[in-house]
């Protein structure tokens, strides 16, 4: 008895089906890296760590002719707190100008600290860098000169996980203790607003080791 005999794929035909199995792979390797990193920016902003740290580094946020914002307020009284229970030595006020303005966000951040009772000497201002990154390079070359060698990170939630890897990134061994109270946090629109929007801010500087400036450019609302 004979066999069945099979016609061969036309060299068009196979051309076609590597094409297709070649994009579904990628859209399946695709969402699960962008699902997985929305789930870590979701369970990193879940964890406040207060074990003992060199420094406290509070990620600026807008500030009005020397009045913090709601978002950059609610961050400072956090490292307050843990600077008033020995969680840390040093807060650092990071920050810089928007054109026009009289006071870097750091300015702000460390007059706000020295009113409600931080010695001056110790809150380091570095009122440099227009963006996270920036901002934690330059504190992490401020806490170098100091021997300061661990931080914790006060910024929102959903930025944890970015404001870390930059952190870690730059030399320094950090982790998190993000504000649970501020404008950012309210909602659980907002939440997952700022979720999708960390996401791809981090992928991006993953890629680029860069700022996602694209991300500003449309227009989405700042976290630092």
């Amino acid at each position: 008895m004979q066999g069945v005999r099979t016609t061969p794929l036309k060299p068009l035909a196979r051309i076609r089906r590597i094409v297709l199995r070649v994009v579904f792979g990628a859209l399946i390797v695709g969402t699960l890296v962008v699902g997985g990193t929305a789930f870590r920016v979701w369970q990193v902003a879940r964890v406040d760590d207060w074990t003992k740290a060199d420094v406290a580094i509070v990620l600026g946020a807008a500030q009005y002719n020397g009045v913090p914002s709601d978002v950059l307020e609610a961050r400072l009284q956090h490292a307050l707190g843990l600077y008033k229970k020995g969680v840390v030595s040093y807060i650092a006020t990071t920050g810089g100008r928007q054109p026009g303005d009289n006071f870097t966000e750091g300015q702000v951040g460390k007059l706000w600290l020295v009113k409600r009772g931080v010695p001056e000497d110790h809150v380091l201002q570095v009122g440099e860098g227009a963006d996270t990154l920036g901002s934690l390079r330059a504190v992490a070359s401020v806490a170098q000169e100091r021997d300061l060698k661990t931080a914790v990170i006060v910024s929102d939630p959903w930025h944890s996980l970015r404001a870390r890897t930059m952190a870690e990134d730059a030399g320094l061994h950090a982790w998190t203790s993000p504000t649970r109270s501020g404008p950012n946090v309210q909602t659980r629109e907002t939440q997952w607003f700022y979720i999708k929007r960390e996401t791809g801010a981090l992928l991006y500087y993953r890629l680029m080791k860069a700022h996602a400036g694209v991300f500003d450019e449309l227009k989405l609302p700042k976290i630092g």
